[in-house]
């Protein structure tokens, strides 16, 4: 069973194998301080998405790469967000999607489609079905980032479709970390989501 996950690692260098689990540590990390509504969140996704532009740009997962890049600038977008607050209470707690938030969601959504298609296309990258899904979820991840940065509860509903596609992903294309990483943010996410409706429903009592 070992051998099956992660025999395609004997040939990859050690440094990347120890880069990609820091990453997955920090990722883990992050995304549990996400879940406890902590600003924690940011600092550490942030190492963990740093790491991975790298990761990601030499595995030629580019549309994944841009996401991770977005991820850093959104990240601290997202500090300074949580952080404002007005007569010592925080001005954008969590909060469910409004109209237009719905609209700028589908909009960002298709325009990062269309940007990932042109880069692939212009690297010729589309040669494995790997390529075609990391486009979709790379529209969901962007999209799931930029509600997480405004602290809006569907952000959650995001990360859970975008973990579920990436498991097999990253396992059709040997990177078994990354990929069991993904079914552990599975886990945390639904719980996450739970979570953040729990604190809304406190809010509303």
């Amino acid at each position: 069973m070992l051998e099956f996950l992660f025999s395609q690692y004997k040939n990859y260098p050690t440094y990347e194998i120890v880069l990609e689990l820091v990453a997955i540590f920090f990722g883990l990390v992050s995304v549990w301080f996400a879940k406890k509504d902590n600003i924690w969140v940011f600092p550490t996704g942030i190492i963990n998405t740093a790491i991975y532009v790298y990761l990601l740009f030499k595995w030629s997962l580019l549309g994944d790469m841009m996401i991770n890049f977005y991820y850093v600038v959104m990240s601290i977008y997202g500090w300074y967000h949580w952080t404002r607050k007005k007569d010592d209470v925080v001005e954008f707690p969590i909060s469910r999607m409004n109209t237009a938030e719905k609209k700028w969601s589908v909009v960002i959504f298709t325009l990062t489609i269309a940007f990932v298609v042109v880069v692939y296309t212009f690297f010729d990258k589309f040669t494995h079905w790997t390529t075609y899904v990391d486009t979709f979820v790379t529209g969901i991840f962007f999209v799931g980032m930029w509600l997480m940065a405004k602290r809006k509860i569907e952000n959650w509903i995001l990360w859970i479709i975008g973990d579920i596609i990436s498991i097999p992903m990253y396992f059709a294309k040997g990177y078994s970390f990354t990929s069991i990483q993904y079914l552990i943010f599975t886990i945390i996410a639904i719980y996450g989501y739970l979570e953040w409706k729990r604190i809304l429903q406190e809010k509303k009592a």
